[in-house]
């Protein structure tokens, strides 16, 4: 199984992303752009997992504890050497903590965290190969884009099943924040 962890958006958020891509959606030939089902903030992707090490991932976040906490978005951009057009997610306190406590729960059941520096993001569209559409995107993206913020009150494992139209997620187990 193909497992990740990550933080589900608030129901008025993803409103807004979708109003957002909805709008910017037909005249943009040339990418594979993302259902609303499977917006997320990951904080972490496993890949490929063993039912042992699955085991062992769900007992170490199920330990994690923190507070709620506010997440806010920040104007799209662009990852250009990947293709991809995303959300930004303002790097928070908070959120790195959570960040940095699910790496270091995973760590013992054998995945080895990233190199490269966290950058939270929302994942909106993907530019087909040889495509050149995120150029012709970036000339249309309003100016001002603005997103309200919502609180983080849970994080999940998810699973993911690749499929021809992009990938589609089921969560496995949820993980409340709590106040203390």
């Amino acid at each position: 199984m193909r497992l990740f962890i990550g933080i589900p958006l608030d129901d008025a958020v993803a409103v807004e992303l979708a109003a957002l891509t909805e709008r910017l959606k037909p005249s943009s030939e040339g990418l594979r752009w993302s259902a609303a089902a499977g917006w997320h903030i990951t904080l972490q992707f496993l890949g490929s997992t063993r039912p042992d090490q699955y085991d062992c991932v769900a007992a170490a976040l199920r330990r994690i504890r923190g507070e709620p906490f506010e997440i806010q978005l920040e104007p799209p951009g662009f990852f250009d050497r990947a293709g991809v057009f995303f959300a930004g997610v303002r790097l928070a306190p908070q959120l790195t903590g959570l960040q940095q406590q699910v790496v270091t729960a995973t760590r013992p059941c054998g995945f080895i965290p990233e190199d490269r520096p966290y950058h939270p993001h929302i994942t909106l569209a993907r530019e087909k190969s040889g495509s050149r559409a995120l150029r012709q995107l970036k000339s249309r993206l309003p100016n001002r884009t603005q997103f309200s913020t919502f609180v983080a009150k849970e994080f999940r494992l998810y699973e993911s099943f690749p499929g021809p139209g992009g990938s589609r997620y089921e969560t496995r187990e949820r993980f409340e924040l709590r106040t203390v």
